[in-house]
């Protein structure tokens, strides 16, 4: 009878101790799953905080620099998925995996879309810019839901099983993708990418152009003449031209259709033949020009450009609703600027 109590009592030590030991793996394995969810999503945070501080600077970047930047950060969002399915994940976490994946795909699958768009939106082709830049506001929408899912989902979820589980003590922070809730809009966007939205794109992303009618008949611009000072450019011959800071481009064009048209960006942009460094972009909107009409745009010259290097002006009368022959809205003039 005396083996048989102690056997019982040594059954029943053996158990707790194990139970113990269960518990204990349990707890260690919620505090490292804590631990590595909050390291992914710092790194996810830091991601997002690169990608704004680069796309923010858009219109100092060449379109080509810019996508590729954000091709690298796709990259990293995709090692932050990936990191975050490799996992283990204990029991009481499946909720909060669940989400936590799903918001790590949509700031992947969004950063991949923006690049998709970015050297369209940074280009001067009328609706198409305008449409890339709608995409882009809407994928923003994305890196909003990622936050929504990971504050609503992931971080209660996790601390919901701690406490569940007794235990204190974890720090479980706030790690948002998207700062700026502005970046929804596209005309923030449009602004942010040194861009104007031709068509009139509203902050919801409708245009105001549906609200004019195309009219009936041909629809376009011409570009008749480019400028600086009092020196007309040339397409066929190199220009020499004597810089001066504040100095005005002056940019010339006609609506040769047969209806008034809205919203027409001009835009001039000086870029290095050898491709080193930035472009420099000028922009401005016609708000309104009658058929058959003139109109001069001005651009200062505010911004040095490359000297004593070759370089080309590339100007750019965007494309108008209906617009069908396009190859007459842009020139480009081969040029060299001193110093005045």
């Amino acid at each position: 009878m005396i083996a048989g109590i102690v056997g019982v009592v040594i059954l029943l030590i053996l158990f707790f101790l194990v139970r113990a030991c269960n518990n204990t793996r349990h707890d260690n394995a919620l505090r490292d799953y804590n631990r590595q969810v909050t390291e992914i999503a710092t790194q996810s945070s830091n991601t997002g905080k690169e990608f704004f501080d680069q796309i923010g600077k858009g219109g100092q970047q060449s379109p080509n620099d810019l996508y590729q930047g954000i091709l690298g950060h796709k990259g990293q969002a995709e090692v932050a998925l990936k990191q975050a399915r490799d996992l283990s994940v204990p029991g009481g976490m499946e909720g909060a995996q669940q989400s936590l994946l799903i918001a790590l795909e949509l700031r992947r699958d969004a950063l991949q879309s923006i690049s998709d768009s970015i050297r369209t939106a940074m280009g001067d082709q009328g609706e198409k810019t305008d449409q890339a830049i709608t995409n882009i506001a809407a994928d923003m929408r994305s890196f909003d839901a990622s936050d929504v899912l990971y504050d609503a989902r992931v971080r209660p979820l996790i601390n919901a099983t701690l406490k569940d589980n007794g235990i204190g003590g974890q720090d479980i922070p706030p790690l948002p993708f998207l700062r700026e809730i502005s970046w929804v809009s596209p005309q923030y966007v449009a602004q942010r990418l040194g861009q104007q939205l031709s068509t009139g794109t509203d902050g919801d992303g409708d245009n105001k152009d549906d609200q004019q009618s195309t009219g009936p008949g041909l629809h376009g611009t011409g570009l008749n003449a480019t400028s600086y000072g009092d020196t007309t450019l040339s397409p066929t011959a190199a220009n020499r031209l004597t810089y001066v800071k504040g100095q005005s481009f002056f940019v010339s064009f006609t609506n040769q259709g047969d209806n008034d048209e809205f919203g027409v960006k001009v835009t001039l942009s000086i870029e290095s033949t050898s491709g080193s460094g930035s472009p420099i972009k000028l922009q401005k909107t016609v708000e309104q020009i009658a058929k058959g009409e003139k109109a001069t745009v001005e651009l200062p010259l505010t911004s040095e450009p490359p000297l004593g290097a070759s370089v080309k002006i590339n100007v750019n009368v965007a494309a108008v609703k209906g617009e069908k022959k396009t190859d007459n809205n842009k020139a480009t003039y081969p040029s060299l600027f001193v110093q005045g």
